[in-house]
């Protein structure tokens, strides 16, 4: 399936398959390891199997999409949003950003973000350094989700509560997007869907959006039955019980000894 490059410049790229449907599934880059090249893009046939055009948007760098071609790649979203009767969006991480940075201008009616950051400018998120080094030109008017984001978007933001700065992170967003729900998912660490992929069930997660049903318990409930099916579970969960439950994180270990995964990765 040969995709259409609507958007083609030296910081950020955008392809489109299917394009001719009338609903849309726009999917964002994460932040990647080794950044300074594009990747090969596929298109996720969970939607397009399901009567969705898919675009996949990606950065060069681990910038956020927030650079000097962000107003040009808008003004490209713009036109292409109006073709489509209603747009889905789905991010993990830096992804998840770029969804809800991008909320407004390509009319997104609902969302699944997996632990998305609310900035990464020192002035908005001072106690998360993370990513501190990979964005240091980070735009602050440009990268504001408060001026950029579709204030009336549905849908779910995923975070390990374990994980402080994502919890912070994921609070910070709901105040500025007070329709989505947050799910903690513990165990999983960043992103805490690693649980969900291991135990057979993101089908089921992407499946809620494709549909518009998105429901939060049913999520969780998703979590819950992946938890034997995971041995990231087991081992974050390890780490956690061991300042203060020393004989749970024993038994948690041995029982992340026998868990098999359904799907063996992530």
């Amino acid at each position: 399936m040969t995709p259409e490059r609507v958007f083609d410049g030296a910081l950020l790229r955008a392809d489109l398959f299917k394009g001719a449907r009338k609903r849309l599934f726009v999917s964002f880059r994460q932040r990647v390891g080794n950044a300074g090249s594009f990747e090969d893009v596929r298109p996720v046939r969970a939607f397009t199997a399901r009567g969705y055009a898919h675009l996949h948007i990606q950065s060069l760098w681990n910038d956020w999409f927030v650079n000097a071609e962000t107003t040009a790649l808008e003004d490209a979203l713009r036109g292409l949003a109006q073709r489509y009767r209603r747009a889905v969006a789905m991010g993990f991480s830096m992804g998840g950003y770029g969804a809800l940075r991008f909320s407004a201008v390509l009319g997104l009616a609902q969302v699944i973000v997996i632990a998305p950051q609310v900035s990464v400018h020192p002035d908005e998120v001072p106690w998360d350094r993370r990513y501190r080094d990979e964005a240091p030109g980070f735009d602050r008017q440009a990268g504001d989700l408060a001026r950029h984001g579709h204030k009336s978007l549905e849908g779910a933001l995923l975070c390990d509560p374990f994980v402080g700065a994502d919890l912070a992170h994921a609070r910070m967003v709901q105040a500025l997007f007070p329709k989505l729900r947050i799910c903690r998912l513990p165990g999983g660490g960043h992103p805490p869907s690693r649980v969900l992929r291991q135990g057979g069930r993101l089908p089921d997660l992407q499946a809620q959006l494709v549909d518009g049903g998105i429901d939060a318990a049913e999520i969780i409930a998703l979590h819950r039955a992946s938890r034997r099916c995971s041995p990231s579970y087991f081992r974050h969960m390890q780490r956690y019980a061991k300042v203060r439950r020393p004989a749970l994180a024993e038994r948690l270990a041995a029982m992340g000894q026998t868990a098999v995964p359904v799907v063996d990765k992530g």
